[in-house]
């Protein structure tokens, strides 16, 4: 189990409050518990409640930013791999399996946008279970990911049910990770 820090935030910053997904804005010296880190990212308690800091904000934290999550200044668009990858830094906060090995992304399209306005990734994902409360928090972390990467202009991301998600659909390093191999 992962031992809980509490910190002050450094400076103000966004942040992804928890299950809702939705985004907001948290202030310089804001006292927080860091209760998980996967991917690059941060679950933090504060008073307000839960929150995700992504990964391009662990300075915040009073942690460096890993050379992963700086944005890229080689001027060329993201390769869809470089999406599939950057997918693999997002989680379920409950389970230490990136959305990808786990099987939850479905579909993932990537298209230009018109007059050369960079591209548009159009992604649909499942969860493990239809009730699962971190729903939008899951689908908004993959949207932002995809929105940081360079020439990525517009992303969506689509919860869907069909079909239904089961074990079987977790990859052999998945598997690996959850004891299941």
């Amino acid at each position: 189990m992962q031992e809980i820090q509490s910190v002050r935030l450094t400076r103000e910053c966004e942040v992804t409050q928890i299950p809702s997904g939705q985004r907001m804005t948290m202030g310089a010296d804001t006292p927080v518990d860091i209760t998980q880190s996967l991917g690059g990212a941060y679950t933090v308690r504060s008073p307000q409640g839960l929150f995700r800091v992504d990964a391009c904000d662990a300075d915040a934290l009073g942690f460096a930013v890993s050379d992963e999550a700086k944005p890229s200044d080689s001027g060329e668009p993201a390769t869809e791999q470089e999406v599939w990858e950057s997918l693999k830094q997002v989680y379920d906060p409950e389970i230490p399996v990136n959305i990808v090995d786990l099987g939850l992304v479905y579909d993932l399209v990537m298209e230009e946008l018109p007059e050369g306005a960079g591209r548009r990734v159009q992604m649909k994902m499942t969860l493990t279970a239809p009730g699962c409360g971190m729903g939008p928090a899951i689908a908004a972390d993959a949207q932002n990911r995809m929105l940081a990467l360079p020439g990525i202009d517009d992303a969506s991301v689509e919860v869907v049910w069909d079909p239904p998600w089961h074990q079987s659909m977790i990859s052999e390093e998945g598997k690996k990770t959850l004891g299941i191999a």
